[in-house]
């Protein structure tokens, strides 16, 4: 058995602050298929997935349906968009002016209404894996979970250049008891989790601990204590043989990595873009969420995934109208723009791949819940919405189409799993990558199609 104090000295000779990232890990398999070349036409470089937590309503933002009855449509205009015939919601002015940007998808479908299953479907295209028998505690995030785009990529695709493959902004999504599944690397274990941070952007305070070295720490202090650590290590055949000495040697290496990278430091400097540019994006949580991702592409991360808010931000049972008018919807169109704008005028855009959605949407029929007298919508994932571009996606286009309520997709429908699919074959992920189970079974990463009518215009 190893002695935990023998662990415990070799951890002082780290007298570093690298909290969020050495957390405790579990053993995890090494990747049997590498993805190094990339197939034909591929062309992405970054992917940031813009999370709305909770599900927007479809009808009040992306699919409205102006003919439809007043308790299905709701309180909301449509206005007319850069796409010819094709409209969205009035509180969306900015992305109607810029909808030559994008391709909105209004086919997507699954068969969870629950928040957390959903969530995990959406994160990692997979169902969540929950024991016969099973209670709602059984439904939060576990080991047992598919690992997420950003974990799966950092195992077909391992990084050694200090840059995490995956990071996620600005908070985790919990709530009470509830952890949210798929928001890490499940299975695959600790190593291949997305760096994730906790802070608000926009805070004039913010910045990241984890990436500062103590003031009496130098770069090449650091380097000379890793190389005594790693020469005690391979001395000591006990440690070598010990599984959680391994799993916590995974943890320094990420740590050391992210420690002595000054690119992804310095994209954590949100404090040296004007105050003009800051404003563009909105001074709030969201809006400095999008310009840190940004600043996050520019460094060279592959997954970055920015949250709206906070956990079920967009769950609206009531005051959906309300709340979307006067927060949700004004800071989603201009934070949006202003991404977008950036992206555009760097030439970021022709090889980052923005993906904006929800894990479902919301009932076509306006509803009142017991109790609460400011109506609103309930859960719905047989038809929502969701919006892509950048990195050869064909903007300025509408794909599928829902039935005269936004309630069912009435032409081809389009799930997480494609979406996934979508992901990692725009990255240059080979069809045949697999990654392991926890038992080494080789399992096909990608799941689903290639949702290929948002590269050739044609749906």
């Amino acid at each position: 058995m190893l002695n935990p104090q023998f662990l415990v000295s070799r951890r002082r000779l780290l007298n570093i602050s690298a909290a969020g990232v050495t957390a405790s890990a579990l053993p995890c398999s090494l990747p049997t298929t590498r993805a190094d070349s990339a197939p034909s036409g591929s062309q992405a470089k970054s992917v940031l997935i813009v999370m709305l937590s909770g599900g927007p309503s479809q009808l009040d933002t992306l699919d409205p349906k102006p003919g439809a009855p007043l308790e299905v449509r709701g309180e909301f205009s449509a206005v007319s968009t850069a796409i010819p015939s094709v409209a969205v919601c009035e509180h969306l002015p900015l992305l109607a002016s810029r909808l030559d940007q994008w391709a909105i998808v209004r086919s997507m479908a699954h068969k969870e209404h629950n928040h957390l299953l959903a969530t995990h479907i959406a994160l990692t295209g997979r169902p969540t894996p929950i024991p016969r028998g099973g209670s709602d505690l059984d439904r939060v995030e576990s080991r047992n979970d598919f690992p997420n785009f950003a974990s799966a990529l950092d195992f077909v695709r391992p990084r050694t250049d200090g840059i995490p493959t995956g990071v996620s902004l600005p908070n985790y999504m919990i709530e009470g008891p509830l952890t949210w599944p798929g928001q890490h690397a499940g299975f695959l274990g600790t190593r291949h989790d997305p760096w994730q941070i906790n802070h608000d952007p926009n805070d004039p305070a913010f910045r990241v601990d984890s990436l500062s070295l103590p003031q009496d720490m130098s770069g090449q202090r650091l380097v000379s204590r890793r190389t005594l650590l790693d020469h005690l290590n391979r001395s000591d055949a006990q440690l070598k043989a010990d599984t959680r000495a391994i799993a916590f040697g995974e943890q320094q290496d990420v740590a050391f990595g992210l420690l002595t990278s000054a690119r992804v430091a310095e994209a954590f400097r949100i404090d040296q873009e004007s105050e003009e540019r800051r404003n563009r994006y909105g001074r709030n949580k969201f809006g400095q969420s999008l310009l840190l991702s940004r600043r996050l592409i520019e460094a060279g991360v592959p997954v970055v995934q920015a949250t709206m808010g906070i956990v079920q931000t967009w769950d609206t049972h009531v005051d959906n109208w309300g709340r979307l008018k006067t927060t949700l919807l004004p800071q989603l169109d201009t934070g949006l723009a202003a991404l977008m704008d950036d992206l555009r005028d760097s030439g970021l855009l022709d090889q980052t791949m923005v993906i904006v959605m929800g894990e479902f949407g919301r009932t076509p029929k306006v509803s009142t819940l017991p109790g609460q007298s400011v109506p609103g919508r309930d859960h719905w994932a047989h038809a929502y919405s969701a919006l892509f571009a950048g990195a050869g996606i064909c903007g300025g286009q509408v794909v599928g189409e829902t039935d005269a309520i936004a309630a069912w997709p009435i032409s081809r429908s389009w799930s997480p799993a494609d979406v996934g699919t979508t992901i990692f074959h725009a990255l240059g992920i080979p069809h045949e990558a697999s990654v392991l189970d926890p038992l080494n079974r080789p399992i096909h990463l990608l799941n689903g199609e290639v949702m290929s009518p948002l590269f050739t215009g044609h749906a």
